[in-house]
């Protein structure tokens, strides 16, 4: 498997020019920052919520962890995290557990939390367990400038 139909075309619609970075099979995010020889810092991961009736994206560092009690204080106490088969099901063309970090594609609301909107460079996983996409700053923020964002994580 490659990079996700789904996300190749949103990127090219959005006309986002990216670099793969191929990797030997990982089952995380953390692990796949390692194989890419890349921070965690930089990798943006996406936690699947329910909310509101529906489902939404977090996005938060391969090397933090999402609280989720922060994230109640801003969005409300209807927020939970989606279990696998939900996960699966949004993400159909994507291998189980790797989840672009790019919401709108997949018909998702996204927020972004701070601490990987500052980074020079973000990787977002392809939707397979053996590549990553390098976008610049200002590209990781064109795809979520309407996004809301905050501080929501926590280094691990």
């Amino acid at each position: 498997m490659s990079i996700a139909p789904t996300l190749h075309r949103y990127l090219a619609a959005e006309n986002i020019q990216y670099a793969e970075l191929p990797h030997d099979p990982t089952m995380s995010s953390t692990r796949a920052a390692q194989a890419c020889h890349v921070s965690g810092d930089r990798l943006a991961k996406a936690v699947v919520l329910r909310h509101d009736g529906g489902y939404m994206l977090a996005v938060v560092p391969a090397s933090h962890h999402l609280n989720l009690p922060d994230l109640k204080e801003r969005l409300g106490e209807d927020l939970a995290m989606a279990n696998e088969t939900e996960i699966n099901r949004l993400f159909a063309d994507c291998a189980h557990g790797a989840v672009p970090a790019l919401g709108r594609c997949y018909g998702l609301d996204l927020i972004v939390d701070d601490s990987i909107r500052a980074q020079p460079e973000v990787y977002i996983e392809a939707g397979d367990h053996e590549t990553l996409l390098q976008l610049t700053h200002a590209q990781f923020a064109h795809l979520t400038a309407n996004a809301p964002h905050g501080h929501f994580s926590v280094h691990d």
